[in-house]
């Protein structure tokens, strides 16, 4: 039997600095993510894209998502065989396009997690369980996958009050 999981969360831009989206230079790419229960995200694009490059981009937290999705599938599973894991640290890198016409797309994704074990007879199953826990990446198994959208668009004068 499926069991089906809902995720929601708020992006909110915060760039508007009193002309809105003018032009190009007008507005800030300043946005937060807000999930209930947590600490608000503090984000923006991309430094190459007019960015803040003290903030989270939807780039970097795309990588992080994939990054922590296969540590934690490994640690589950590296448990569930008694191989003891004392510690785990990925550097993760991404490698993403940008087409002439601005749109871009991610091109590959290298994990490089750096495992320490208790003993050195897990090693081999340890190797081993890295290819099982890509199997069953949650973020790993939709990168590809069909987006749809549901916008709702209010004009400045026709939004609701508060």
């Amino acid at each position: 039997m499926s069991k089906h999981h809902h995720y929601k969360l708020s992006v909110k831009w915060t760039g508007n600095k009193g002309q809105g989206t003018k032009d190009h230079d007008s507005y800030e790419r300043s946005h937060e993510i807000d999930i209930q229960g947590k600490k608000k995200l503090l984000c923006s694009s991309g430094s190459a894209f007019s960015g803040d490059i003290k903030k989270h981009n939807p780039e970097d937290l795309l990588l992080a998502s994939l990054s922590a999705c296969h540590m934690l599938w490994y640690l589950h599973l590296c448990a569930n065989e008694k191989i003891v894991v004392l510690e785990y640290i990925d550097n993760a890198e991404g490698k993403m396009i940008q087409t002439s016409n601005g749109a871009g797309y991610f091109t590959e994704v290298v994990l490089n997690p750096h495992v320490v074990v208790a003993e050195s007879w897990m090693i081999n199953k340890a190797v081993d369980l890295h290819k099982k826990a890509k199997e069953f990446c949650f973020i790993a198994n939709s990168v590809k996958f069909e987006v749809y959208h549901k916008p709702l668009i209010t004009a400045l004068e026709n939004r609701p009050k508060a």
